[in-house]
């Protein structure tokens, strides 16, 4: 017996086998879908579904979000000497997103995301961009501003990923970038893989525009997967290579609150390009979801050679009240939780519980930037699929200035999304 055919027979107890459910039509890259529409192509007057339309030659779905937060800390003395940190409530982002689906013969889809930025208190635009699914090639192609496929936590969707913010391992890549991507997908295989490039040329003086161009690369294996809510087992690596703007580069993190001071920074050094390997494993049956990801950043200078940062992330996350959170094949990618019975609907809504850890290194032999690490326990209810509140706690060590500093830190956040 294989142990590919162990783990499913291990495994189906968890979560019964039906037919197979096919994934629906991405929108976009990050998590998002549409919903089917039974209409016929040609429908000469327009539907309405929610805040979907369908049109004659397009569909039109209407989406956006809002974060508010507040962010409380309680330090240690050697904490207080390493940084400053102060309670704070605020806008955490406010966005808008348009998307349709074109009404022709090959599927083509189209996106456009604008979002106010209540850290940098400006407007930026969002993912936007044009998706032609190719079944020749076996995906789809994505011609914009996107996330670059690095890594599945940074890839999914701000609304949907499990704690408040994502791992600080990831902050070195940035949040997005303007190019190409190829997501494909073979499915007797079980292989998803993306392929990128991008460049600077409409980002060029933006916070998160610290490279002229980028390729990158990920490929997951899944040796356990039927359709989207059935168990998966999610085995993925990842690369990418990014040539330095101005040959400087600063890396930085907070400790995964957005309102915070930098916990661990380089400082400005000469850099030429940089190597960023991952790799990610995330298992999900039912209502439990376990994930890891492992993050080298080698950053090559011009007279010292690499110096290397590493960081990491292990994870469990259970929903108390059943509901499973999709998988989606297409994309590599985990979507959004769907709440089987909404507080607004005489239900309780969904209620998961989770747990994890998260380091950053970045010490090497002449940067001197500090390490971290960061226990949080945290709780998510879901009132509807619109709405969710989230509390978390954050226990976080920072090694820093010869000095080791302990940070009580306490989150909460009110999230709406549509």
């Amino acid at each position: 017996m294989s142990l590919k055919t162990l783990l499913v027979l291990l495994l189906t107890p968890l979560v019964g086998y039906g037919q197979q459910v096919k994934d629906p039509v991405l929108d976009g890259t990050q998590g998002e879908v549409f919903r089917e529409v039974n209409d016929s192509v040609m429908q000469p007057v327009p539907k309405m579904k929610g805040y979907e339309f369908d049109g004659p030659w397009s569909s039109l779905k209407f989406g956006g979000g809002f974060l508010y937060e507040y962010a409380g800390f309680s330090q240690d003395e050697a904490s207080a000497q390493q940084v400053n940190m102060e309670s704070n409530f605020k806008v955490r982002d406010f966005r808008f997103v348009m998307a349709g689906k074109l009404k022709l013969k090959n599927q083509i889809t189209w996106k456009a995301g604008f979002m106010y930025d209540g850290q940098e208190k400006k407007w930026l635009m969002r993912e936007s961009g044009v998706m032609f699914n190719i079944p020749k090639i076996s995906g789809n192609i994505f011609i914009g501003r996107t996330k670059e496929g690095y890594s599945l936590s940074k890839v999914m969707n701000g609304y949907s990923i499990w704690f408040m913010e994502r791992l600080v391992a990831i902050d070195v890549i940035p949040i997005l970038a303007d190019g190409i991507k190829y997501m494909g997908y073979f499915p007797k295989q079980h292989i998803f893989w993306n392929l990128g490039a991008f460049t600077d040329w409409m980002s060029e003086g933006q916070s998160f525009s610290t490279y002229n161009w980028t390729f990158v690369t990920r490929v997951a294996w899944l040796p356990i997967y039927q359709d989207m809510t059935k168990p998966v087992l999610h085995i993925g690596i990842g690369y990418r290579y990014g040539d330095v703007d101005n040959d400087v580069i600063q890396v930085r993190s907070k400790p995964e609150v957005s309102g915070s001071p930098y916990f661990v920074d380089t400082k400005p050094f000469a850099a030429t390009y940089s190597n960023s390997i991952n790799g990610e494993v995330y298992f999900r049956s039912g209502p439990l979801t376990i994930g890891s990801e492992y993050h080298a950043h080698m950053f090559h200078t011009p007279e010292n050679g690499d110096e290397l940062f590493t960081g990491s992330e292990v994870f469990a996350a259970y929903v108390l009240t059943g509901e499973i959170k999709p998988y989606y094949s297409s994309g590599g990618i985990f979507g959004f939780l769907n709440v089987n019975r909404s507080v607004f609907k005489g239900g309780k809504g969904a209620i998961e519980a989770l747990m994890r850890f998260t380091n950053l290194d970045l010490e090497d032999r002449l940067v001197k930037g500090g390490d971290m690490w960061r226990i949080t326990p945290a709780l998510n209810w879901y009132m509807s699929n619109n709405i969710k509140v989230s509390f978390q706690y954050g226990f976080t060590v920072l090694n820093r200035f010869d000095l080791k500093g302990e940070t009580n830190i306490f989150q909460s956040r009110v999230m709406l999304h549509f």
